[in-house]
């Protein structure tokens, strides 16, 4: 019994764990934070986003006053999540889910599906 969270996160209900929903790799509990079953690469902002003039002012975010967090699956390498935080902000849990509720509707869901088909 799986539930599609985000783009490329999905919840397996029976077991409890976040999963890559392009490779099926299991990331970590779902009691946890998503993000702390992947590979994390911390950007410099500049990288994404080039100067476009030269000098004090270039339109390119100050890497002194934001940080690029990119989220990837550590299977099959898909980029899962992006944040961008201040240094020294921790990695944001912006996903916590009542796992007992999910699978209360996700039973539903599945029972008025039968309903309807017969």
């Amino acid at each position: 019994m799986r539930k599609k969270i985000t783009e490329y996160i999905d919840l397996d209900l029976e077991k409890e764990v976040w999963v890559c929903s392009k490779c099926d790799h299991e990331l970590n509990s779902a009691k946890e934070n998503f993000k702390e079953g992947c590979l994390v690469y911390d950007r410099d902002p500049s990288e994404i986003h080039q100067p476009h003039l030269e000098g004090e002012y270039t339109f390119s975010p100050d890497p002194n006053w934001i940080r690029l967090v990119e989220f990837y699956c550590p299977s099959c390498g898909t980029l899962v999540e992006t944040e961008i935080l201040a240094p020294g902000h921790p990695i944001t849990h912006d996903i916590e889910l009542d796992l007992e509720a999910v699978k209360k509707q996700v039973n539903r869901e599945e029972s008025g599906k039968e309903i309807k088909q017969v």
